[in-house]
């Protein structure tokens, strides 16, 4: 039987989801819905091992502020309603400052997440745990994962946002060349998926 494992880049998600569809996800619907997509182009049945979604907590000065305690609070909560969802884990990184943009604002890059993405990537390929993977990202940095697991046999799709030139949630073509298939997500499939209560 073949066997499918989803990774999500949550702040890739986030992006699309907030500035390109103006959705709240409902990962459950989500899972299914590529799910969905993946078994269609499969000509046996398809088994999902598990949804690996990679994200950060917001960032906490010290000492935090109320604004702060709360943001990451409600992230924290987030998580762990997305880690009660069957054949989910939700594996986290850090968020660092890495200095200021011109108006003195602190900006902010994610450590770990995307290593980690790749690191579980190759690794299930490497031991023979997938033959499908569905990937939800846009950048670059995953064609390394990509290329070691269609070396070990492992179909690999490439779930992203619209290809629009003024888009922040674009993606790298190198990555969308990289991959076996691609999946571009849509207002429709994105209003199929969303938070509805």
């Amino acid at each position: 039987m073949a066997r499918l494992a989803i990774f999500i880049d949550g702040a890739y998600i986030d992006k699309l989801a907030a500035t390109e569809f103006h959705v709240w996800v409902d990962f459950q619907k989500f899972v299914n819905e590529v799910v969905n997509v993946i078994s269609s182009k499969t000509a046996e049945p398809l088994d999902l091992l598990r949804t690996y979604y990679y994200n950060s907590l917001p960032y906490q000065s010290s000492p935090s502020t109320p604004e702060e305690d709360e943001q990451f609070s409600r992230k924290r909560r987030f998580f762990n309603a997305l880690n009660r969802l069957d054949r989910f884990l939700v594996r986290e990184g850090r968020l660092k400052i890495r200095g200021t943009n011109e108006l003195g604002e602190p900006i902010f890059q994610q450590k770990r997440t995307d290593l980690q993405l790749g690191l579980d990537f190759a690794l299930l390929s490497g031991k023979g745990q997938i033959t499908h993977a569905a990937l939800v990202a846009g950048d670059s940095d995953f064609i390394p994962a990509i290329e070691i697991a269609r070396l070990e046999g492992v179909v690999v799709s490439l779930i992203h946002g619209p290809n629009r030139v003024r888009s922040e949630s674009r993606y790298a073509q190198e990555l969308w060349v990289a991959a076996d298939e691609r999946f571009e997500l849509t207002q429709e499939f994105m209003n199929r998926v969303r938070i509805t209560s």
